[in-house]
């Protein structure tokens, strides 16, 4: 199982990656030289969205996707699933 996910940075940017971990990569990207460099140079990151995916292959093209999206409507995806209260 493969998830795709987005991050809220502390310079309120988005961030979107692929895991098959969600709480080990939220805290790659905040703690280790493992997370990406575009969010060492951000943190803190806070989790604001996740989706699953059966494998790499779909996952992948989902974040291609994603990325591709403006911010105004990722920001829209995250209040479609999970209302105002998630803090964007």
């Amino acid at each position: 199982m493969y998830f795709v996910y987005m991050v809220k940075c502390s310079d309120n940017t988005l961030y979107t990656g692929i895991t098959t971990d969600l709480q080990r990569r939220v805290q790659e990207h905040n703690e280790s030289k493992k997370g990406a460099k575009y969010t060492r140079l951000r943190r803190p990151v806070r989790l604001v969205y996740s989706e699953e995916c059966q494998d790499r292959s779909s996952a992948s093209k989902r974040e291609a996707a994603i990325k591709k999206l403006k911010k105004e409507d990722k920001l829209g995806m995250i209040t479609e699933k999970y209302g105002e209260c998630n803090g964007i």
